[in-house]
């Protein structure tokens, strides 16, 4: 089985990291370790750390420069990167290592709301499954990738959002990168809070507005002063 290090940046999430690593503990195959990248330095975190066996490490709260230290940190022959408020398959390790030992160099899950739902998930869904074919995958959709590429791709970008966008591009120009059909949930509090044509409107918003030159710093101090 695969050496697999699992990375999880987090800032204030102590209930969600916590049910998070319940479900990596409960895995049929374990990861060879768990690093929280706590940007909050919470003596909560660490002390959930310390109860599911994870490793905890202390950051500033920028996203992508957490997930670099969390890299750099690791030990495992590839990486997994998860945010805090996911729920998993049940046997998501045996699925990443079929698809990296056939050759891939990363790849990533469907994305699929989880509940409580509204009707507008389901076209939401199919349009994130588009953009992630054709443009980016986000953090959110559990990227994954050999230890050796990600580094030849230059890792996450230092920003607290998009920080994926260059990693995806250097990985796609390295080899495959696997769209999966195994699908993760991801938290839809944020949608239900704003509505959810409005919240995706806003992401589209930012995702414009970075695509034509605007800072990382600066779009998240609109993305932030609209988290519920």
């Amino acid at each position: 089985m695969l050496n697999l290090s699992v990375i999880i940046p987090c800032y204030h999430d102590d209930e969600k990291l916590a049910r998070l690593l319940g479900q990596l503990q409960k895995m049929l195959y374990p990861p060879l370790e768990i690093i929280v990248v706590d940007g909050g330095r919470s003596q909560t975190c660490l002390e959930i750390c310390t109860q599911y066996g994870a490793q905890w490490l202390g950051s500033e709260p920028c996203r992508g420069r957490q997930l670099l230290e969390g890299a750099e940190k690791a030990q495992g022959d590839a990486f997994w990167f998860l945010h805090a408020d996911l729920r998993l398959p049940a046997d998501p390790l045996t699925i990443i290592a079929k698809v990296l030992t056939q050759g891939a160099v990363g790849g990533y899950f469907r994305f699929q709301f989880d509940e409580p739902r509204a009707w507008p998930a389901s076209i939401l869904e199919l349009a994130i499954a588009l953009r992630s074919r054709f443009g980016v995958p986000y953090g959110d959709q559990g990227i994954f990738v050999k230890r050796d590429t990600y580094f030849a791709a230059g890792g996450h970008a230092p920003w607290p959002l998009f920080e994926e966008a260059p990693l995806v591009k250097g990985l796609r120009s390295l080899g495959h990168f696997q769209p999966l059909l195994e699908p993760i949930w991801v938290d839809p509090r944020r949608w239900q809070h704003e509505g959810w044509w409005r919240r995706t409107w806003h992401n589209r918003k930012l995702a414009i507005r970075f695509a034509c030159g605007t800072s990382p710093d600066k779009l998240a101090q609109h993305y932030r002063a609209r988290r519920p």
